[in-house]
């Protein structure tokens, strides 16, 4: 495994009740376009980058939350971090683990392969390494229908990945998502609305 254990920043993603608003703001404020969006969800570049900004509309996701406590649920979702490859995101998940510290989600995006963390005041983390080799064949991913069918993606257990790359599979085999995978519980809730 390589030795890269020093992330760069990927994009930020925010829970709103303004979704409409926030889009326009954002797309005004960075120059930034829409790579992707659905009645829950709306994925923003303003770069190469395939997202840079992406919004979660609560007011759809949970929309018979009290207006006394709408205000402590937006804000920052979580802030992602990308590796240059599957075996530095590997070597960081290896690495937090023998501290104690273990992501709560796994998921394979499709878009990215990512394990989110949470700090010791909640704070989420997303820690990813990107599936396509180019940021053109990213781009074309996030606009395309198999994301637009599944923009949240498959979950997947991390030691069972390592399990099968000790057996001698590759981890560079994992980049592609299989549709007989099963598909996040989320999956389900963001497709019911």
């Amino acid at each position: 495994m390589s030795t890269n254990r020093t992330p760069s920043l990927a994009h930020v993603v925010y829970r709103t009740r303004r979704f409409r608003q926030m889009l326009a703001w954002y797309k005004e404020v960075f120059g930034a376009t829409v790579q992707h969006r659905n009645p829950v969800m709306a994925f923003l570049t303003y770069d190469d980058e395939h997202h840079r900004l992406a919004f979660i509309d609560l007011s759809v996701v949970q929309p018979d939350v009290k207006d006394s406590e709408k205000h402590g649920l937006v804000g920052v979702e979580h802030i992602a971090y990308t590796y240059g490859s599957l075996e530095d995101l590997f070597e960081n998940y290896t690495r937090l683990r023998s501290d104690g510290i273990r992501p709560y989600w796994c998921i394979h995006h499709g878009l990215t392969i990512s394990m989110y963390y949470a700090d010791p005041d909640g704070n989420q983390l997303e820690f990813q390494v990107d599936c396509f080799e180019s940021k053109e064949e990213s781009n074309d991913y996030i606009r395309g229908t198999s994301f637009g069918i599944n923009p949240v993606g498959v979950e997947f257990d991390p030691e069972d990945w390592l399990t099968q790359a000790r057996a001698g599979a590759s981890l560079s085999d994992f980049l592609v998502r299989r549709v007989h995978e099963p598909v996040s519980p989320i999956r389900g809730a963001l497709s019911a609305v």
